[in-house]
């Protein structure tokens, strides 16, 4: 094994890219594949669309083969686009009325929170932010900041597994149970877990989960997948209402949730089909090994970054998600640092605002060298000097 596989990836020579958690690279390998799954559509387009030939074979390996590295069975997992797909059509699968509460963090994604705020100015429902406790050092603490805000009008609970402005690994697996003993419905937005932490769905036991491919799995754009417990399946409806919402004869093996979500008339579903050689390419590397090192290293650059602006850590690193660290910079605009980075040190990297303070996150991949985290902490030292 080696701890760089730069020469495995696609990404232009002399860029300095730290942002594999919003949009990562994948493998030459795995970019081949799905280029070469593009080319067998073009080639037979009918017989590789169509459910009686080739579709449904297709489209079931990678739901099985992600079924298995979760720990769940393949009957309770589908393909959509992305974790955001899926976070809307389970959205649109609730019935709000008004008075009802959706309960979340204060850490939470923009387009998700635009997802939940159309649907409860709809019927006046309302959302509610728990605001966790910062720095996050304790288990504890975080079960206490969101149960301390259920209540009787508590109907949903929102939670991000891994934060995308933070980068925190939130405990949810307490907080769930206490969620589903008091009847709530626990939905769980985990865009960045799949292929970053080790994930039991079943144990974990939310209503639902959604997460992506195309991050840490290392597939292409457009892969991702929408998990929901049994009991879910006949209420959930697809966002596209086709040809698999009403099949006069299904298959034994088939179900209105599998094919309400996977036949939905002309998609290119490629990415989804370049799965499977991503988790192979992660097996025949070694993955946990390359991740281990890639978190060693962007925990030991957060201490040398922290030590430069003596700014407070956001979590203990119990609480950092694996190979991801989100720090907080001195007073600054983040629009400015952003372009400074980008157009004059050729470093990609997201740059926000987060409750009035601006974040640095870093996400080290396997295609990522300790020049590329050198570059970062020169560039922010000419920044702030």
């Amino acid at each position: 094994m080696t701890t760089n596989l730069a020469d495995y990836f696609l990404l232009r020579k002399g860029l300095t890219f730290l942002n594999h958690g919003s949009f990562g690279s994948c493998p030459k390998p795995v970019f081949q594949n799905y280029q070469d799954w593009q080319l067998r559509l073009e080639q037979q387009p009918v017989a590789f669309l169509d459910q009686e030939r080739d579709l449904i074979n297709n489209l079931s390996k990678p739901r099985n083969m992600l079924a298995q590295e979760f720990n769940t069975s393949a009957q309770n997992l589908v393909r959509v686009t992305n974790a955001t797909t899926g976070l809307n059509a389970i959205a649109r699968s609730i019935a709000l009325t008004e008075g009802d509460e959706i309960l979340t963090t204060d850490h939470e994604y923009a387009a998700v929170e635009n997802t939940w705020e159309f649907l409860v100015r709809k019927v006046g429902a309302k959302i509610v932010r728990a605001q966790v406790t910062m720095p996050l050092v304790s288990a504890d603490q975080f079960y206490e900041d969101l149960v301390s805000q259920m209540n009787e009008r508590t109907k949903i609970l929102l939670l991000s597994h891994i934060t995308s402005p933070t980068a925190l690994l939130f405990p949810i697996k307490r907080v769930i149970d206490e969620a589903r003993r008091r009847g709530i419905i626990t939905v769980i937005d985990g865009a960045h877990a799949p292929g970053l932490i080790d994930l039991d769905l079943d144990e974990l036991g939310a209503d639902f989960y959604v997460g992506n491919c195309h991050k840490w799995l290392l597939a292409p754009k457009g892969a991702g997948f929408l998990w929901a417990r049994p009991d879910w399946h006949q209420k959930l409806e697809p966002l596209v209402i086709s040809h698999g919402w009403n099949v006069k004869d299904r298959k034994e093996d088939r179900t209105a949730f599998l094919d309400g979500f996977e036949i939905q008339g002309t998609q290119d579903p490629s990415a989804w089909l370049a799965v499977p050689v991503a988790l192979e390419f992660r097996e025949t590397h070694h993955w946990d090994d390359v991740s281990a090192v890639c978190n060693q290293r962007a925990q030991e650059f957060a201490k040398r970054v922290t030590e430069f602006t003596q700014m407070e850590p956001l979590s203990s690193p119990q609480f950092c998600a694996p190979q991801m660290v989100a720090m907080p910079m001195p007073k600054s605009d983040p629009k400015a640092l952003k372009s400074f980075l980008l157009n004059e040190k050729n470093i990609e990297i997201p740059v926000f605002d987060w409750k009035g303070t601006t974040i640095v996150r870093v996400s080290v991949a396997a295609y990522n060298s300790a020049d590329d985290l050198n570059n970062l902490l020169e560039a922010l030292r000419d920044y702030f000097k």
